[in-house]
């Protein structure tokens, strides 16, 4: 009986590729988990794709109408038909695959999908999404023009590679509202997951977040469980231990990073390690310059004190000194209810600020945003009292 080695072993992404491109054509109950979807957007989508689809949750709720909105792992394109309804006739979707066979599968129902919703607003490209700057169709004309035979070949194709990007990207910088994935990132190698993370926050325009699903470990996994192509391609022994994922999107620049979902008990369990899904939502913004405008925030509680992304300190109560960058970034979503905004009573232009030390944690004293001569005596303000009830 042949032994086989480990050089003839398959390697993480052949074992992707062969299982999902199988997977496109005869359903695999076991690259799923159990996930709820809203049975109403399910409706316009061909019961093919439905029983295609190979996810471990649903970050399609955080999709806004009229938005740009990119699917990272695509796949037969149920996500990506969930959200242009979402998103609406005014809206877009990008879904980015790079296998042949779940693409087709996904092109194939695009007109349907238009005719039942009454709009098409979903193209769906052939590409890697850790470089979603190369799309692999254009790639691949080049490729039929210009065969590579030998290292010269090679070489120039590699420049080829690099024009592509450039002049004519798959995804553009800063042209994405939201991006989304669904069980997919834990299948990318791991050479490959800080430029992904680096290409997810490229695409995304300022204001724009990630929401991603995806399966997560409590311990790290062994390399020797990484090395088996069944378990990695099931989305098990690639997962991301659950506070590095967390780590990953801070080390790419995102904000506001939160869990908004996570399976109290593990979908599987292999030598003790649980795995169990996990949606994050993670924000662009908080980068440019830091100006002082005498602007102060109170973070409302229930905690003693928080810290945000950039070591700044918030204490329970407390008028925090901010940049006019972060008092505009903690007035949105994620923060939007838990702090207090102060604006001065006389407005400092843009053009006028001076630059703020964001490095310091310091109050802001109440006179530095009334006005060093502020004496005003007020009476009661009927106004401030509601309607339906009576006043002090």
């Amino acid at each position: 009986m042949k032994t086989t080695t480990t050089a003839e072993a398959p390697s993480s992404e052949s074992s992707v590729y062969d299982r999902y491109a199988a997977a496109a054509h005869a359903v695999e109950p076991a690259l799923c988990c159990p996930v709820e979807y809203n049975t109403d957007l399910l409706a316009a989508i061909p019961q093919e794709i439905i029983e295609r689809d190979y996810g471990c949750g649903d970050p399609t709720p955080y999709v806004r109408p009229g938005e740009t909105v990119l699917d990272l792992g695509s796949g037969g394109g149920k996500l990506c038909y969930i959200a242009s309804q979402v998103v609406g006739r005014e809206g877009r979707v990008i879904g980015v695959d790079c296998n042949r066979e779940m693409l087709d599968l996904a092109r194939k129902h695009t007109s349907t999908v238009a005719e039942t919703i009454g709009y098409a607003n979903v193209d769906f490209r052939y590409g890697l999404i850790q470089d979603l700057g190369l799309d692999l169709d254009l790639l691949a004309s080049e490729l039929a023009e210009h065969p590579v035979h030998d290292p010269a070949g090679y070489l120039s194709l590699r420049q080829t590679e690099e024009r592509l990007r450039r002049q004519q990207p798959l995804v553009a910088d800063d042209s994405v509202d939201c991006v989304l994935s669904n069980c997919v990132l834990n299948l990318v190698r791991q050479q490959d997951r800080r430029p992904l993370f680096s290409e997810i926050f490229r695409v995304l325009r300022r204001g724009g977040r990630a929401a991603i699903s995806d399966i997560v470990s409590d311990e790290d996994v062994p390399d020797r469980l990484q090395q088996d192509p069944e378990l990695w391609s099931g989305c098990i022994t690639g997962a991301f231990r659950e506070d590095k994922f967390l780590q990953a999107f801070e080390e790419a620049g995102f904000h506001g990073i939160e869990i908004v979902k996570r399976q109290s008990e593990p979908w599987r369990t292999v030598e003790g390690i649980e795995f169990r899904s996990v949606t994050v939502v993670a924000h662009k913004g908080k980068q440019g310059p830091c100006l002082e405008r005498n602007q102060a925030v109170v973070y409302r509680g229930p905690f003693k004190k928080v810290v945000d992304d950039d070591g700044h300190t918030y204490h329970r109560g407390q008028r925090m000194a901010v940049c006019d960058k972060t008092f505009h970034l903690l007035q949105r979503a994620p923060y939007a209810k838990m702090f207090d905004a102060i604006e001065p009573r006389e407005s400092i232009a843009l053009e006028d600020a001076k630059s703020f030390d964001c490095r310091r944690n310091v109050c802001r004293d109440p006179r530095e945003s009334k006005g060093l001569d502020y004496d005003a005596t007020s009476q009661g303000n009927a106004s401030s009292c509601h309607d339906d009830e009576p006043c002090c």
